[in-house]
């Protein structure tokens, strides 16, 4: 379309007593000749509202670039049709004349050069079309425990048809091994008997429920809202197509064979929660090795669990369950004694007052320590050694029976050879080695037909990988949301409210995806990526690179793309060499504008210019929480937001350098095993070019200096203006770039 572009300027909140509007202004209609140029002094109260609506209903406005707060501010106050109308938001509060002196030349000249980068992106802006594929909006839910049948009931009530698969040929999953469950309900003090039974019955009553019980998935093909989902049952296979899956495949108990050290496989008499609450079910509580009955009992807790031989982490439930055991026994046998030696009791949240109940129980003794042997005795007796107890001594426990509290393993990691053990810290990007490589889970539940594996991606520990910090659910293959046990190790209530939440990620996920938008972060954003296959090379980096496996491959090596799968961040876009991955509003040669727009003073103005590419997600905000509080930094920097600092193409440190610009500073979210990178990889993929291009600046006689990177939470805004300034010192000493003036 014709575009006709209307800049609006905001004078309010301080910005006119900082920036001279009119000469602003002036940098529209006479540099850009921008028909439409208006400034008002609230822009974003009624008045100004209306202003700007009247020129888009009235004048054929269809580009509106408003210089005012924010981009994160007033959304719901400018806010248009982007079918009709793109828009740009340029910060001159925050950005600008909250965090530099009122009225200073260089203020003024911060100011324009954002106006100026915002109108060269917004004459290379086009107005992005959604994919209009066929979406189906059924949800697949894989496992028939606690957490799968709750997903499909709550996903079945809002009115969405659900398929279930199961491979056992009764639902219920682990609840149906179960004795008794914990306290669900106040005063939370007593055991309940499951009502999984129920719950299951009451899916399989659900006429918008279709289960496949004894059933396992061949292949996941496809994408969210086009899964094509075979699945084998009763020897033959069905195809069904799916627009979201909630993953409950639950877990497995760690492999007690493994605890040869706690007596388990030595003696019978060693046995594992699991088998306690199998006892409990039949009603026959009692010494395997003789039958005799129980008169005193040891738990051991944490049996394999924090321990970096074993796994490394906590399982959520082993306390409780331990508790809940110690009262199986004292009701079967009011005289005998339980011992139970832990190295921390957790029991969060409203089971501390089960807790509290249980230690009113003289006939158990807690004690926290470590467990140094478990010895048989001649009779099949147990002594068990235990080191650092509370007492401040070792002490002996004989008992007939000892419990080993072992941990949970999730279901994506059972029958593969999984690293369940803590590891060193991953290498600091920069270094020569290649980014840490994903680790794919073979685990034969989803069996994906993605180039980048079968499987979701996994942590270190086999447990799917997610945005814990900021979207929980979220894995990273779009449309596939894991629940329950199998993302984290959790109790029956946290399952439930966990199943819950999925089922409304994978409906939000298809409700989006019939309107051709994008999920977490960039929810609501319809572009998508455009590839110029025309001048691909078969390199493979966006299909390796993506952090969301969105690319597939044809036998050639050509990039597929699945756009449903895309999350918009634009990693790929940075990691081709040939530069033919763009989006409508952001691309390559919309990025590289921004840049040449920027006006570099000559060398003897000595005013030197950075450019700083930051992340939207942790960077800008942290830099809008500066401007808030009014801390001032370096008038010489320009900021260009990018959706990753995974976006980074060599192409624009080029068009700096050569535009004269004499440095270029990253920042980007924290990256680690938290994965505060929204994009998960983006942040180290960036981090690691940046090393390279580094090692080009030094071959080429140009200070590696000049490109710094560095990762910043978005708490730590306080650290901008130091930053920066130890940034201008750095740049100080080496001396203006040798291309300024050029």
């Amino acid at each position: 379309m014709d575009k006709k572009i209307g800049v609006y300027i905001c004078s309010g909140c301080g910005i006119g007593d900082s920036i001279d509007v009119e000469a602003l202004a002036n940098v529209a209609t006479s540099e850009s000749s921008v028909p439409v140029c208006k400034d008002h002094a609230f822009l974003c109260g009624p008045e100004g509202a209306e202003l700007i609506r009247q020129d888009i209903a009235q004048e054929g406005v269809n580009t509106v670039v408003i210089a005012a707060c924010s981009r994160r501010a007033k959304t719901d106050v400018f806010s248009y049709d982007p079918s009709q109308v793109m828009l740009e938001r340029v910060n001159i509060r925050e950005h600008v004349s909250w965090c530099q002196p009122a009225k200073e030349e260089d203020t003024q000249m911060m100011a324009e050069d954002y106006l100026r980068m915002s109108l060269a992106k917004a004459e290379k802006m086009e107005v992005p079309e959604p994919h209009g594929e066929e979406i189906d909006k059924t949800i697949l839910v894989v496992g028939g425990g606690l957490t799968g049948l709750t997903a499909a009931n709550e996903a079945a009530a809002a009115g969405y048809d659900v398929v279930l698969v199961e491979k056992e040929l009764e639902l219920g999953g682990y609840l149906n091994k179960v004795h008794k469950t914990l306290p669900k309900k106040p005063p939370y003090l007593e055991m309940e008997e499951s009502d999984i039974g129920a719950l299951a019955q009451e899916v399989e009553g659900n006429d918008k429920i279709k289960v496949f019980k004894g059933s396992l998935i061949e292949s996941t093909a496809g994408a969210p809202g086009m899964f094509d989902v075979t699945i084998r049952t009763n020897g033959s296979s069905e195809t069904v197509r799916a627009g979201a899956i909630v993953e409950a495949a639950g877990f497995q108990k760690y492999d007690a064979s493994k605890l040869g050290d706690l007596g388990y496989g030595i003696s019978t008499n060693v046995v594992t929660h699991l088998e306690v609450e199998e006892m409990s079910r039949v009603g026959k509580l009692q010494r395997p090795s003789d039958g005799n009955a129980l008169k005193s009992v040891a738990f051991i807790q944490c049996a394999g669990s924090r321990d970096p031989d074993h796994l490394p982490y906590c399982s959520a439930v082993c306390c409780m369950t331990s508790l809940k055991q110690a009262k199986y026994i004292r009701e079967t046998d009011p005289e005998a004694k339980v011992y139970i030696i832990y190295k921390d009791m957790r029991t969060p949240g409203q089971n501390e007052n089960y807790y509290k109940q249980v230690q009113q129980d003289e006939g158990i003794f807690l004690t926290k320590g470590e467990v140094a042997s478990v010895q048989e005795d001649g009779d099949k007796g147990l002594r068990i050694e235990v080191d650092n107890s509370l007492l401040g001594e070792k002490i002996e426990i004989k008992a007939d029976l000892v419990v080993l509290a072992t941990g949970m393993v999730p279901a994506t990691a059972i029958g593969e050879e999984v690293d369940l053990s803590s590891e060193e810290e991953e290498k600091k990007a920069g270094e020569e080695e290649e980014p840490p490589a994903d680790q794919i889970i073979k685990s034969d539940i989803l069996n994906l037909t993605y180039r980048q594996g079968p499987e979701l991606p996994a942590l270190k520990y086999g447990f799917p990988d997610s945005h814990y910090v900021c979207f929980p659910y979220e894995s990273r293959r779009t449309g596939i949301y894991p629940a329950g046990c199998v993302r984290q190790p959790m109790d029956g209530l946290m399952a439930a409210d966990d199943a819950t939440g999925a089922a409304l990620k994978a409906i939000q996920c298809v409700e989006m995806a019939s309107r051709g938008e994008a999920v977490h972060p960039r929810a609501g954003d319809i572009t998508y990526p455009d590839l110029f296959l025309q001048r691909c090379t078969q390199c493979k980096r966006c299909t390796e690179e993506c952090p969301f496996g969105t690319y597939d491959e044809d036998e050639k090596g050509t990039p597929k793309p699945n756009p449903t799968r895309c999350r918009r961040c634009g990693i790929c876009m940075g990691s081709c060499p040939e530069r033919i991955i763009s989006f409508k509003d952001f691309s390559i040669d919309i990025v590289g504008s921004m840049v040449k727009a920027i006006e570099v003073p000559e060398e003897d103005e000595e005013k030197p210019r950075v450019v700083c590419f930051i992340c939207e997600n942790d960077a800008y905000p942290a830099l809008d929480l500066a401007g808030i509080n009014h801390l001032e930094y370096s008038p010489y920097v320009r900021f260009i937001p990018l959706r990753c600092l995974g976006d980074i193409n060599l192409v624009w440190i080029a068009d700096s350098l050569s535009k004269g610009i004499d440095g270029i500073f990253l920042i980007g979210c924290k990256y680690g095993d938290d994965y505060q990178c929204h994009f998960m990889k983006g942040s180290e993929l960036a981090s690691y070019r940046m090393g390279k291009i580094q090692e080009t600046l030094d071959r080429l006689v140009l200070e590696s200096e000049r490109i710094k990177v560095h990762q910043l939470a978005i708490n730590e805004y306080g650290q901008i203006p130091e930053l920066l300034g130890e940034f201008m010192e750095k740049l100080e000493e080496v001396g203006p770039n040798p291309y300024k003036g050029w």
